[in-house]
């Protein structure tokens, strides 16, 4: 019994919950700083605003001290008493404010505002007062709270008296902080509104994600056809335009590998097919046993020489597949030009050595120059001629690419056949009897060549033949007089 990856590792929550937790989270944020700035810059204007109620009605106590006239006589006040009373009876304190008026004798008139409430207790606090009294103005604690005072004192008919004014602006803040209260529910409900919005928004948002995850767990390496549907031109559609050029890539990968291991495994059929007939009509003339087992040892070698070029191809793809290191070029020139005189009874002629160092490797050129050699000796007879070149081209400023070819003077290659050349198992016309190949040589060339970041390309050779030219970049290659670029290579 298998456990899928989701049963040894349950999801906590999904992607369409975490979006629904971050939305509300953000609103929840917003909410609670906007409610924490607006009581705090209130708080402050309720204080500002205390400060300059103190300061008015102390403005407005001197100036009726200076004109106020007794209202019964239409003189001058002749005492405090009868000043602060006429002037308490004018005044309309704010809701958070108290306005007290005291005599030299110790009698107490005073008036407040409505949020004020029983006044007794403050008024009979007389540390308080003395407090009070000590100063023109200050901020106290009081039984209500946190206060802000100033005192003005007026001398009529040699009597003094004091006028007090005390605002607590904090008495305000018990009407803010209940409008608080109110619209905590308002907030919760705006919340648990966000919370639903966000929860449909993300559904809508994920749906095609969805319909891309059931896509994918149908797709299996044996049926890779299937396609996500994608619509609208956003980051979810151009995901599915994505996905769906990695699953064309992979159909094809598979589709390569499954025709490659069916001619590899036709390939393989043939020679073992021919040594098993053979040997099971080998009889006991030594004449035929010698030949039976001259004809076992050849295919053997060529099933020996296939696996290895199928090695080769198998490991092209892997990083370590090519290493470079500085290479002499000329040396490495003139070593393929010695080794390519073992591979036939040919006219080799050397026609250009390039010079300098290249960052390549040199085992795997020198294994595709010969190659190219090898599949020309192929393609020729006893004594025809085969060119071997190396030579540096500059395809772009700066930017300078080594070239190796090998030129013969065969049948060449047909029209149309140029790129079919370099596939797995393809064999062209007019290859040897007697080396047949297994269509594997060239495409090795071209991953040797792609290996490097290069190209190797097939043209006619002049008069007649084919000719094959491995080009790979050199990167930090500083060119000397001995290097012939070509700007229109």
């Amino acid at each position: 019994m298998t456990t899928s990856t989701t049963d040894r590792h349950p999801r906590r929550l999904g992607l369409r919950g975490r979006i629904v937790l971050s939305m509300v989270g953000i609103v929840a944020l917003a909410l609670a700083s906007l409610i924490a700035l607006t009581y705090g810059l209130v708080r402050a204007d309720n204080a500002t605003r205390a400060n300059e109620d103190v300061v008015q009605e102390l403005r407005e106590f001197r100036q009726f001290t200076q004109n106020g006239v007794d209202p019964e006589t239409g003189e001058p006040f002749a005492d405090p008493e009868g000043l602060l009373e006429t002037f308490l009876s004018r005044q309309q304190p704010s809701s958070a404010e108290l306005i007290v008026g005291r005599t030299q004798e110790g009698q107490v008139l005073q008036v407040s505002g409505a949020s004020v409430g029983d006044t007794r207790q403050l008024l009979a606090d007389t540390a308080l007062w003395h407090d009070i009294r000590s100063g023109d103005s200050g901020v106290v604690e009081t039984p209500l709270g946190e206060a802000r005072y100033g005192n003005a004192t007026v001398t009529v008919g040699g009597s003094r008296g004091t006028l007090t004014v005390l605002a607590l602006p904090h008495r305000n803040d018990e009407v803010l902080t209940a409008v608080v209260r109110r619209a905590a529910p308002v907030a919760l409900v705006a919340l648990l509104l966000t919370g639903v919005a966000a929860w449909f928004l993300a559904g809508r948002v994920l749906t095609p994600l969805r319909r891309f995850q059931g896509t994918a767990q149908e797709i299996s390496e044996r049926d890779l056809t299937r396609r996500l549907e994608v619509s609208g031109n956003d980051e979810v559609a151009d995901l599915g335009r994505t996905f769906n050029g990695v699953l064309d890539r992979l159909e094809e990968a598979f589709a390569s590998q499954r025709q490659f291991v069916d001619d590899a495994g036709h390939e393989l059929r043939t020679p073992i097919t021919i040594i098993r007939g053979h040997l099971e009509l080998m009889g006991d003339d030594p004449v035929e046993r010698e030949e039976t087992l001259a004809l076992v040892t050849s295919e053997l070698d060529r099933m020996s020489r296939m696996v290895a070029d199928l090695l080769t191809l198998a490991k092209a793809d892997r990083p370590d597949h090519v290493r470079r290191s500085p290479q002499d070029v000329a040396a490495l020139t003139l070593e393929l030009d010695s080794n390519v005189q073992r591979l036939g009874p040919r006219d080799w002629v050397l026609d250009e050595v390039a010079e300098g160092t290249a960052a390549v490797d040199g085992q795997r050129l020198a294994q595709a120059v010969l190659q190219l050699a090898r599949n020309a000796v192929q393609h020729t007879a006893e004594g025809d001629r085969i060119h071997l070149a190396s030579r540096w081209v500059e395809r772009e400023p700066g930017r300078w690419f080594l070239e190796l070819a090998v030129t013969d003077h065969g049948p060449g290659v047909p029209a149309g056949q140029e790129q079919r050349v370099f596939e797995r198992f393809h064999r062209s016309e007019g290859a040897s009897h007697h080396h047949p190949g297994a269509g594997l040589g060239l495409p090795i060339v071209r991953a040797i060549a792609e290996g490097h970041g290069g190209t190797v390309e097939v043209s006619e050779t002049p008069g007649g033949g084919a000719t094959f030219t491995l080009s790979v970049p050199t990167p930090g290659h500083v060119p000397t007089t001995h290097d012939s670029p070509d700007e229109d290579a």
